[in-house]
């Protein structure tokens, strides 16, 4: 349900998400669709969807990369940890923040 906690709601304020997670805009509210909504354990990236969030950047990506392939049509699949997410481990934890910092994009929070 932490996800589902991190989406801000119209006239929710101030919006404070679960363990130091960031603010998501809800969907709708993306600038474009090519956006993710938000991070999870495995993630999905379209060949749009990597070039709107600057993904593969081989400077900054090593980790990820790591932990991603590429589809056949261009897109990534990338995880985030060997394991499934859990966010009572610290280091799930901080993966999770480090790649919602890597990438503002996603839910909407990268300045306009």
């Amino acid at each position: 349900m932490t996800v589902s906690e991190q989406f801000r709601h119209p006239g929710e304020d101030p919006h404070v998400p679960p363990k130091g997670l960031p603010s998501l805009k809800l969907p709708w509210e993306l600038p474009a669709p090519e956006i993710p909504h938000y991070l999870g354990w495995l993630n999905y990236w379209s060949a749009a969807s990597a070039r709107a969030i600057g993904f593969p950047d081989p400077a900054r990506d090593a980790v990820l990369l790591s932990q991603a392939r590429r589809t056949a049509s261009g897109g990534w699949v990338v995880q985030l940890t060997d394991a499934p997410l859990d966010l009572d481990n610290p280091a799930h934890l901080d993966a999770l923040k480090r790649a919602y910092e890597r990438f503002p994009e996603i839910g909407g929070r990268a300045a306009p």
